[in-house]
């Protein structure tokens, strides 16, 4: 069972930056597709960013220009670059693992993001 655990969620001013991480407990981690999802107040979780293991990245239209998924293979980390933030960025932000070989997902507990004016 893989286990991932986020940090650095907190109350960020809008228009600041801020960043999120993510290790996991995966061997394969290198070879694992990861990612950011978020659930906003009374909404759905949605994807933020992804990255495979060749460094493909993707990013939902809301996000894009202003996060930065990024991953280190060797400390098994995904982090969250989140800039110009806004107030609908406002949400608990899950990380997420994906190994095609098994088509199985992992998900962390979550860390709360909260942007204010």
């Amino acid at each position: 069972q893989v286990q991932l655990v986020e940090s650095g969620g907190g109350l960020v001013q809008a228009g600041g930056s801020h960043r999120l991480s993510c290790v996991a407990s995966e061997s394969k981690f290198d070879i694992s597709t990861v990612g950011w999802y978020r659930q906003a107040p009374g909404g759905q979780r949605e994807l933020v960013a992804t990255q495979t293991a060749g460094d493909i990245r993707s990013y939902a239209p809301a996000v894009k220009g202003r996060f930065i998924i990024s991953r280190d293979n060797e400390k098994n980390t995904v982090g969250l670059q989140m800039n110009d933030l806004r107030i609908e960025d406002t949400a608990v932000y899950y990380c997420y693992l994906y190994q095609r070989w098994s088509d199985d997902s992992f998900w962390g507990q979550g860390t709360r993001v909260t942007v204010s004016s």
